[in-house]
């Protein structure tokens, strides 16, 4: 089966499951049922510790990781980073002490606050990224990993290759994937009333035909692009009718192995192929984990207007005596929120160590303990994660968006495991070794 009828086959199974799923929920209760007994409190599970599944297999993230990490050892120069576990965590050691001997001189060191101007800022803001970007995976097309602006180029280049062997389906998804949604909503309504016509009506002339110069047909359907295979494919054909061009439908000259009820089924069931962000796993030491500057993909607004943003900001700072009421705090916390598209999140370890992966704002705290519990060297240990700002997370937490709990844009999460105390849990390396490699000299 191709890429384009598995992505169409895929959608039928999803609208089939869903009317499974909406049809048996299973039998109702009366409301002056005896309740059922609740299960004892022995067998409930902590609502303080996050008791992750049994897992066997290395995760996407992971695997991908690794293979990202064995990419760049191959381009890297004759210099080799000590990457084995004993010269990692001394490493660590070495700049946990001396971030402890340096906490009180870098708090009162104006420099580090101080922006550079020019040419000199942009060098230092780029040197001093969190991230180079936020990257995606499209399983549907294949495995790079590449910025969203890369991918619509890459999808548009994917979509128009498959045209010669399914021009009427690829057509649909190059409507979707090729054009701004108003545009392609208008043309998709107006492509499946013509078609439509025809269905009911194959033997009306006025329904067979369409002008050219026509002002709906020109507005919503000539200009977009895929709208003409679609026609192409549903069998019309450019003709002269008194020296003005037409559109003119054929059965005859209708894409082999489809029909027209098929083409109005792929256009109702189109839609943009979907991205799958990738986490861009990151391990860091502590003093790689002071980067805290994000690219401007991370937030919905232009760089202008985040730098208009930032100055709004610094004027914000002059202005920290006014008086403001909660109400005014809380617009303001909202607005900054809404700012950004993702977050950055950074777990650090009992041993100094860091991992960083990118989520969107409105994925679940659940989703967060996943991508930790992936790492893992043993993905059966019980964990959990602490923030600064919402302490310990419990069982009701993990349907919490990030957004919800205002973990955005970036946030340190703390790791602890209830069962091994502090002291012992810093000389443990609680990481994947094929993860370690993922550390870098800075």
């Amino acid at each position: 089966m191709s890429k384009i009828k598995r992505f169409f086959s895929k959608k039928k199974e999803e609208a089939a499951f869903k009317l499974r799923i909406g049809g048996g929920m299973g039998e109702g209760h009366k409301l002056n049922a005896p309740k059922q007994e609740a299960p004892s409190t022995s067998s409930r599970r902590k609502m303080d510790v996050y008791v992750p599944p049994k897992r066997h297999e290395l995760s996407n993230e992971a695997r991908a990781a690794a293979n990202a990490a064995l990419s760049r050892i191959d381009r890297k120069d004759s210099r080799d980073f000590n990457t084995s576990l004993a010269a990692i965590k001394a490493q660590a050691k070495r700049e946990l002490e001396a971030e402890r001997r340096q906490k009180e001189e870098l708090a009162n060191s104006t420099s580090a606050s101080s922006v550079p101007s020019g040419s000199n800022a942009a060098a230092a803001e780029n040197k001093n990224l969190a991230c180079q970007g936020v990257f995606f995976r499209c399983p549907l097309i294949g495995e790079d990993v590449l910025s969203k602006k890369a991918w619509k180029a890459k999808i548009k280049e994917f979509l128009y290759q498959q045209l010669e062997s399914e021009r009427g389906l690829t057509a649909c998804l190059i409507i979707q994937n090729c054009n701004v949604k108003e545009k392609a909503d208008d043309c998709i309504a107006t492509l499946i009333k013509y078609l439509e016509n025809i269905i009911k009506n194959p033997d009306e002339e006025k329904f067979c035909k369409i002008r050219m110069s026509n002002k709906i047909f020109s507005e919503k359907v000539r200009y977009v692009d895929g709208a003409l295979d679609v026609l192409y494919a549903a069998g019309f054909s450019e003709v002269q009718i008194d020296e003005e061009p037409f559109l003119l439908w054929t059965n005859e000259q209708t894409e082999e192995g489809l029909d027209l009820a098929m083409l109005v089924e792929a256009l109702k069931n189109s839609e943009p192929i979907q991205l799958e962000l990738d986490r861009n796993i990151k391990v860091l030491l502590p003093s790689q984990a002071r980067r805290v500057v994000l690219p401007d993909d991370f937030y919905r607004i232009s760089p202008e207007e985040i730098k208009r943003e930032q100055q709004l900001r610094a004027e914000a700072i002059e202005s920290s005596q006014i008086l403001k009421t909660k109400a005014m705090r809380d617009r303001e916390e909202q607005r900054n929120l809404r700012m950004y598209r993702y977050s950055l999140i950074r777990v650090k370890f009992p041993n100094g160590l860091y991992i960083q992966g990118t989520f969107n704002v409105y994925e679940k705290i659940a989703d967060v303990f996943e991508f930790v519990q992936s790492c893992l060297a043993d993905e059966s240990l019980e964990f959990n994660l602490v923030a600064t700002s919402e302490g310990k997370f419990n069982e009701e937490d993990m349907e919490k968006t990030l957004y919800d709990c205002k973990l955005i844009p970036n946030v340190l999460l703390l790791f602890t495991v209830p069962t091994i105390p502090t002291p012992v849990a810093v000389d443990v390396n609680f990481l994947k070794e094929e993860l370690l490699m993922l550390v870098q000299e800075m």
